[in-house]
């Protein structure tokens, strides 16, 4: 088969398209055919060497949604000819409040998606959203699932609650703001981009602030009427989270999933316990929770914004498409 295969660290032009043995499945796995893929920037920094436990080579991603074609001794479903998405996370264990030692993300150290097939257990195939594209169901698992975990798991988000979503335009962000509309909140969100904060109120968040123009966080503060967000889904960490503390309402929730930006360089944790706030982390996220993302978007919610479609021999631009930080939602690899 035809497959994306990083063979050694470095630019975009790494990505090359390579011909590698056709899986096969094991007891219990299946095949899948593979019609789309999507991006994460967990691909970008594997790429670029700054991400643990690198081994090479490897075929990146975590992301995609195909037919499936053929399964392994004791599997009964899925049935051969199904349409499927794949959840990308391997063994989170037994624990629902964090994953266990062998947890694991499609795209390293196990094969990934950028690739015609791929051989994973029947448990993370799960049906495809009836009327979705397959660039659609592609570009939900890994961003869905983390958004899911961020706002329902975690910050146990309600209809009466105001939402900060930080960074919007990344894959994790837009589906986080539909997650929080979808639970009723009010939602607002920041960008270095007024196109970017366009698209956000289009999907539902009554405002944003331009962190490069203004003084994002007293414009978010007039955005909620003179008072603080009741949470802030926060995926940028760096001066940003810093921000956020001081903002939050007393009693608020901040969850954290990614530093974008890098490590906060001060903490002023008197306004951590002053305040009574909960400082909570997230990442992924168990069986359950992709099957109740899943669901809640299969029943007729908003769909996952897809921002570009390259090919799939075309992934090295689709990985320039993400280091220059102009997409909103999801950029995804076509597969024929």
């Amino acid at each position: 088969m035809k497959a994306i295969v990083l063979r050694e660290i470095g630019g975009p032009e790494k990505l090359q398209l390579d011909t590698v043995a056709d899986p096969a499945p094991g007891p219990g796995e299946v095949v899948v055919r593979l019609k789309a893929a999507a991006l994460n920037h967990r691909d970008v920094w594997i790429r670029k060497g700054m991400y643990a436990g690198i081994k090479l080579p490897v075929i990146l991603g975590s992301d995609g949604a195909g037919v499936v074609e053929s399964v392994g001794p004791g599997v009964n479903s899925p049935r051969v000819g199904a349409e499927v998405v794949i959840n990308p996370g391997l063994d989170w264990g037994d624990d629902p409040r964090v994953q266990g030692p062998n947890f694991r993300i499609l795209g390293l150290p196990d094969d990934g998606t950028y690739a015609e097939r791929i051989k994973v257990p029947a448990s993370t195939v799960h049906p495809k959203p009836a009327g979705w594209s397959w660039e659609e169901a592609a570009a939900l698992p890994l961003a869905g699932l983390t958004a899911h975990r961020a706002v329902v798991t975690r910050a146990q988000v309600k209809s009466e609650d105001t939402v900060l979503v930080t960074g919007i335009g990344g894959g994790v962000s837009a589906f986080a703001l539909q997650i929080a509309k979808a639970q009723g909140a009010k939602v607002v969100v920041t960008s270095g981009s007024d196109a970017k904060l366009e698209r956000a109120r289009e999907l539902g968040a009554v405002g944003g602030a331009n962190y490069k123009k203004n003084d994002w966080a007293a414009e978010i503060v007039k955005l909620l009427g003179g008072t603080g967000p009741d949470v802030v889904i926060d995926s940028v960490g760096g001066e940003t989270f810093g921000r956020c503390i001081d903002i939050a309402k007393p009693g608020a929730r901040i969850v954290t999933y990614g530093a974008t930006t890098g490590p906060v360089p001060q903490v002023e944790v008197r306004r951590i316990f002053w305040k009574q706030l909960s400082i909570l982390g997230s990442t992924m996220g168990r069986a359950s929770e992709f099957a109740a993302m899943l669901a809640m978007y299969a029943a007729g919610g908003p769909k996952p914004v897809v921002d570009q479609v390259f090919p799939l021999a075309d992934t090295g631009a689709a990985h320039r498409r993400m280091e220059e930080a102009g997409q909103f939602g999801k950029i995804v690899l076509k597969i024929e």
